[in-house]
């Protein structure tokens, strides 16, 4: 198997999308994050110390997911034309599920997106 970051001589290189076609591109990715009762409870209450939890950090994944390529090595800028996080939260598992989606038209997928 060979890693299309590593070039012939070994060494870190950023992935040549010259010739590819721009398509839309697509992705989803979702995780989980464990809240202690304290937490979950200002969750709940939609108050935090600098303001509503879930719209702060909303707004703080899609930041994210706007400056990828500053955060991840070799990773393409991109013009990205949808972004989305949802939260849903697991009061059972005390727990938020996030999930985020991301588009864009381009020549390169916006996986790393979509996880930033």
């Amino acid at each position: 198997m060979s890693l299309s970051h590593i070039g012939e001589n070994g060494r870190a290189r950023m992935v040549d999308v010259t010739e590819k076609e721009r398509t839309l591109r697509t992705a989803r990715a979702k995780g989980f994050i464990g809240l202690t009762e304290a937490v979950m409870e200002m969750v709940r209450a939609g108050k935090g110390p600098k303001g509503e939890i879930l719209n702060t950090a909303k707004i703080a994944g899609i930041m994210g997911t706007k400056r990828t390529h500053e955060l991840v090595p070799l990773c393409h800028p991109l013009s990205l034309t949808h972004v989305d996080v949802e939260f849903k939260i697991d009061e059972e598992r005390g727990r938020i599920e996030i999930i985020s989606e991301v588009k864009a038209r381009a020549e390169t997928g916006v996986e790393m997106e979509a996880l930033t």
